[in-house]
């Protein structure tokens, strides 16, 4: 791989080969069956093969075809054992490396973006990257006042490769969709051309990660590299070593897992509730699992390492409360009250009549894990979700389809399934209850209005005029500082 492919004819050939090759090789399988070779032999040799090709090429050719891997890559809990084997290796390669891009490329970016004499800028860096995504790789380098960075450089060509491949990968969605039994590959594939412009954006990506930094200074659980420079195409942020998150997946102990998994699970719901914003690209790639300061230190000492800031959904006031309250009426039966605030927020189009009941036991199963206090996700658990949902026979089926997902709620949704791929992923034992409890707001129900209006007013009553101030001008410092530490 000499350089990333950018002519759209040349992306659009490659990709458009994807589908014939997959018709090719089911033509293959039926003569291998015919000469007496067995149908399982067969069908595990197809689908090793198929694995090989299409993640071959997602992964040189980058941009969206590479991102869309990505995003995959989380679901191949949701495949059969049988069928998810030959797909696994394949599918992790996407989620930490991809063929890199030529030295001399990165060095015509670094000098466009950072000036002729960018090496001063650096007291060490280093032309092999350590790790490429889908529109950039990033290369570990000593920035001028001595602090380790990550130094990130985006791809030349990166956003008409980016619109190319989706384009391209929306026209045979279809062919695509049985990779992930029970996803609608589509609509997946739209809301990332939708962001495209933002993907692209470093300035944006600076300031989501700066925001996230600030919050979590000294937070014993979750760390945030910050923000040391951004220009246009080149992003340097700190550098945090760890153990990837594919590694821990591959080979971490249980307690690795489960302080990994609980960890995921709290920056997914925190986040949100602390800076307005949710992290929108939940790969393993994405993720570091820390180990404590000194060797003795206990698994409760490890923390989570959070990169790549590129995807956000920005939500001001966290996520919706209308999702905590439908999960807590959910678990307590309530299916008419469910039911309602579904068809108030649009989940159930106003056209559509549906039985209560039958939504609330479609709901059940996929929220088990909020019903109990530790819940096991595992692979096996994620089959039978996506075997319930995808099989045309089944009643969960049919209602899932006249369900609608309102476009407010598009990204929130995918973020939710892609993290909880990955839990499954790990194999963790995880208190999610826990982590809902505290984070989303409606989960819990809010105490009587006397109770709370009582306690309210006592607030209220010994809160000063000064101390209102003061408290506004602390805020007021907040978010000034955050400005000034993204410029």
């Amino acid at each position: 791989m000499s350089d990333l492919p950018r002519k759209a004819v040349t992306r659009t050939a490659r990709l458009a080969a994807l589908p014939l090759g997959i018709a090719g090789r089911a033509t293959w399988g039926l003569g291998k069956r015919i000469g007496g070779k067995s149908a399982e032999l067969v069908a595990r040799e197809l689908q090793q093969r198929t694995a090989d090709q299409l993640f071959k090429v997602l992964g040189e050719l980058k941009g969206g075809a590479m991102k869309f891997g990505q995003a995959l890559s989380v679901f191949e809990s949701a495949l059969p054992e049988e069928v998810a084997g030959p797909y696994r290796a394949a599918l992790t390669k996407l989620q930490d490396a991809a063929p890199p891009m030529p030295t001399r490329t990165v060095h015509t970016v670094l000098e466009d973006r950072l000036g002729e004499e960018w090496r001063e800028l650096f007291l060490e860096f280093e032309d092999k990257p350590a790790a490429a995504a889908s529109i950039g790789q990033v290369h570990r380098a000593v920035w001028h006042d001595g602090r380790e960075v990550a130094v990130k450089v985006q791809y030349p060509g990166a956003g008409e490769a980016l619109l190319s491949d989706l384009t391209q990968l929306s026209r045979f969605a279809r062919l695509l969709g049985p990779l992930i039994p029970g996803m609608d590959i589509k609509p997946l594939i739209a809301e990332m051309r939708d962001r495209v412009s933002e993907e692209l954006d470093y300035g944006l990506e600076a300031h989501a990660q700066q925001t996230h930094a600030e919050e979590f200074t000294d937070d014993p659980d979750v760390v945030v590299p910050r923000v040391v420079h951004q220009g246009e195409q080149v992003l340097v942020t700190e550098w945090i070593d760890g153990i990837p998150l594919s590694e821990v997946i591959a080979d971490g102990s249980e307690e690795q897992r489960n302080r990994a998994g609980q960890l995921l699970a709290r920056f997914l719901f925190s986040g949100p509730a602390r800076t307005g914003l949710l992290h929108a690209d939940p790969h393993p790639g994405n993720f570091r699992l820390l180990p404590g300061a000194n060797e003795e230190d206990g698994p409760e000492s490890w923390r989570l390492g959070v990169l790549d800031f590129g995807t956000v959904d920005r939500l001001p006031g966290g996520l919706p409360e209308t999702i905590g309250t439908c999960l807590r009426l959910t678990l307590e039966g309530e299916a008419e009250e469910v039911y309602e605030l579904l068809r108030e927020e649009g989940f159930v189009k106003e056209s559509m009549h549906l039985d209560p009941e039958a939504v609330l036991e479609y709901l059940v199963p996929i929220i088990e894990p909020a019903a109990v206090e530790a819940f096991d996700f595992s692979r096996g658990w994620m089959r039978t979700q996506a075997a319930r949902i995808a099989d045309p026979r089944s009643p969960a089926h049919q209602l899932g389809r006249q369900l609608n997902l309102p476009p407010s709620y598009l990204l929130i949704h995918r973020v939710t399934l892609s993290t909880i791929g990955v839990l499954c992923q790990l194999n963790a034992q995880v208190r999610l209850r826990d982590e809902l409890a505290e984070w989303l707001p409606g989960f819990v129900e809010a105490e009587s209005g006397v109770e709370s209006g009582v306690e309210s007013g006592v607030e209220s009553g010994v809160e000063s005029e000064e101390e209102s101030e003061e408290e506004s001008g602390v805020e007021a410092g907040v978010e000034a500082g955050v400005e000034a530490g993204v410029e």
